[in-house]
């Protein structure tokens, strides 16, 4: 309980508290009861969602209702002391805004995961893979590219929880293989996702937010890609060379449904939707990626015409969606939505003072919060606090809340969903025992990032 309190408070010391006009109006309460006690609840329910596998809770729970009783919480302070009701109506009014632009675009990827996964893609991939007779370190390689390159594109979590599955496919036993190459996955998973506005929700919030168009996150390649090869070249010394026991002939060849490629292209084409509605037409990207899904359900209603209802049905591939994932998300933003309305991210604005600790050291200390508490929260308290950074100190928070998640097993979604799939292999403490080798690439990536940034001077690129 105490690592949780003291790891809120680092990141309300993190936060930086914009000066709108907005702000000025709303009161601060953050030293009325009403302030002490969201505080104690948003610690106590994030307690809750830390320890998921030791009470054997979903995390959405514990997450949904600190989201919604803060809120609640909070109106009914302002009725009592007869403040302007009206501003908490518009402020929450504004955070469900903030909220649905996530909530609708993880919703249409999802749908598409889970659309690929029916019409079996993910596993003649899987099949093709395990049948090349690769040795255990090639396939430690091979995992880690397709993760890092993947994940842009299918997310982070999704990207880790195939190719765990993979790997565990591979082999059941081996931990020398096991562990370093799970390890790898969440690192790639984590990796790719930092630089693609789809591929960490951390990554899609700095989107959606405006902190920098869609091409300004490409430029977070070079970190992303040089702090992940280092690691995995570290972690790769400790794979066995020999090939893994292998009977193709006991193994079923999967075949992937017919309509599958047409369905990976409309995916290819959301995202053009996604970054079109965003960039050019000023629209929400959830707007461009609810037209794909649009476009799916057509191309859904032609393939049934043709092979019959049982050969794809969206519906159930939305049924299949991790709706606790899509509430995790709701509650936690809008816990760190009431914290902000309430006061408590203003608390140490000077911390990012070139005085104090100013951006870099700020941002590159989210990294590391972001591994205890979990990249989310610790991403959207920045993004409510709104520091006054240049677009170079945003790509570097972006990159550190995404990269940083993976310096313990748990500090990101990726990271809690290969610890399931593996379980009793991939753990906290075999993750410690490599997490000298991320350490390494994290700052190997702020490296990178300082080069690109403070030396040769691109920040401008494609803004």
């Amino acid at each position: 309980m105490f690592k949780v309190l003291l790891s809120f408070l680092l990141c309300s010391v993190a936060a930086f508290a914009s000066g709108g006009s907005a702000t000025s109006e709303i009161p601060d309460l953050t030293m009325t009861w009403i302030g002490f006690a969201s505080l104690i609840i948003f610690v106590i329910g994030y307690y809750f969602v830390a320890a998921e596998e030791k009470y054997e809770i979903d995390k959405a729970k514990p997450a949904l209702f600190i989201g919604t009783f803060i809120f609640i919480l909070i109106a009914l302070y302002y009725a009592i002391n007869d403040l302007d009701m009206n501003l908490v109506h518009v402020q929450a009014q504004h955070l469900i805004l903030e909220i649905a632009e996530i909530f609708f675009f993880l919703f249409v990827a999802m749908t598409y995961i889970e659309s690929l996964i029916h019409m079996n893609v993910f596993d003649k991939l899987k099949y093709n893979l395990v049948t090349k007779g690769y040795s255990y370190r090639k396939l430690f390689w091979v995992t880690g590219f397709i993760a890092f390159f993947l994940s842009p594109i299918a997310d982070n979590l999704t990207t880790a929880l195939i190719l765990s599955t993979v790997l565990i496919t591979i082999e059941k036993k081996r931990k020398d293989f096991l562990v370093p190459g799970a390890i790898n996955i969440v690192v790639a998973a984590n990796a790719g996702g930092a630089w693609s506005p789809f591929g960490d929700i951390t990554t899609l919030m700095a989107w959606t937010a405006g902190k920098g168009v869609f091409t300004d996150f490409l430029y977070l390649f070079p970190a992303a890609i040089g702090g992940y090869l280092i690691t995995a070249f570290l972690l790769s010394k400790f794979v066995p060379t020999e090939k893994p026991e292998f009977d193709a002939s006991k193994e079923e060849v999967p075949v992937m449904a017919e309509g599958a490629k047409v369905v990976m292209g409309l995916g290819v084409f959301t995202i053009f939707c996604a970054v079109m509605s965003h960039q050019v037409l000023h629209l929400p990207a959830m707007w461009g990626m609810m037209f794909g899904l649009s476009l799916l359900k057509v191309y859904s209603y032609g393939l049934n015409r043709r092979h019959g209802k049982e050969h794809f049905n969206i519906f159930h591939s939305m049924a299949k969606i991790e709706n606790n994932t899509l509430m995790f998300f709701f509650g936690i933003l809008a816990a760190v939505g009431g914290l902000y309305f309430i006061g408590w991210l203003a608390l140490a604005s000077h911390v990012y003072s070139p005085d104090v600790l100013g951006p870099t050291w700020s941002n590159i200390g989210v990294g590391f919060l972001s591994a205890i508490v979990d990249n989310v929260p610790v991403m959207s308290a920045v993004l409510k606090a709104n520091p006054q950074m240049g677009l170079d100190q945003w790509m570097l928070v972006t990159l550190t809340a995404g990269v940083g998640g993976s310096l313990i097993s748990f500090g990101s979604a990726a990271g809690v969903g290969v610890m399931g799939k593996l379980h009793g292999i991939y753990t906290f403490n075999s993750h410690m025992k490599y997490a000298w080798t991320i350490l390494i690439g994290y700052i190997v990536s702020i490296l990178i990032w300082y080069i690109q940034y403070e030396v040769l001077q691109i920040s401008h690129f494609g803004s």
